[in-house]
């Protein structure tokens, strides 16, 4: 099993990164908040914390920043009915102290806004994890920055980056476009991050 992969990034979208070990390149499957953590970094190395999902049809590996990050991805996938595309889009639509938060404090409503998850499927999770959530110790520094400028550009950067990553999350691309457009009408100056969030609350 692989613990870490640490290597040159050689490609980052908002749900993936490309990195490069010893001339192989792993393309590792990523939440939003490891996605504005390797974003923010100035250098070129990364170090990400590996689960592997192995399937018949697929070898698929997601990365986290810290070991806490991947506990909660791995914690959330124990409850039934909760795949790794489900803890993905749960993972990209809070920010881990926010879950954790949601989870500690049986927040249904909170649980339920995310995409695919029903009440039931909240309730589920709230209680399957709620004593489980508190022994997990981490720190949320990943802070949401809004972006300096309202450059077109820029603009149109974001917009494409969000809505190509809303359709690598599965939702349909004229759905997507709609809500973005909407998103960067009313917060022109949103990150690639705070819209997907707030899209995946919207679809």
């Amino acid at each position: 099993m692989i613990d870490y992969i640490t290597g040159t990034l050689t490609e980052l979208e908002p749900t993936f990164a490309i990195v490069e070990n010893n001339g192989i390149g792993y393309s590792i499957n990523l939440t939003l908040p490891t996605y504005t953590s390797l974003a923010s970094e100035s250098n070129k190395q990364a170090k990400l914390y590996i689960t592997e999902i192995i399937r018949e049809d697929a070898h698929l590996l997601y990365g986290f920043t810290t070991k806490a990050e991947r506990s909660l991805f791995e914690l959330l996938m124990t409850v039934s009915g909760i795949g790794a595309n489900s803890a993905r889009l749960i993972m990209s639509a809070y920010s881990v102290g926010e879950l954790r938060q949601i989870i500690a404090t049986g927040n249904v409503m909170a649980m339920s806004a995310v995409k695919g998850i029903g009440n039931k499927t909240a309730q589920r999770i709230l209680v399957d994890l709620k004593d489980k959530i508190l022994k997990i110790h981490f720190s949320d520094n990943i802070e949401s920055n809004e972006s300096s400028g309202t450059d077109f550009a820029v603009h149109n950067e974001v917009k494409v980056a969000s809505v190509e990553a809303l359709t690598m999350l599965g939702f349909s691309a004229p759905a997507c476009s709609k809500v973005v457009d909407k998103i960067l009408q009313e917060h022109p100056q949103a990150t690639i991050e705070n819209v997907i969030k707030m899209a995946l609350k919207m679809l």
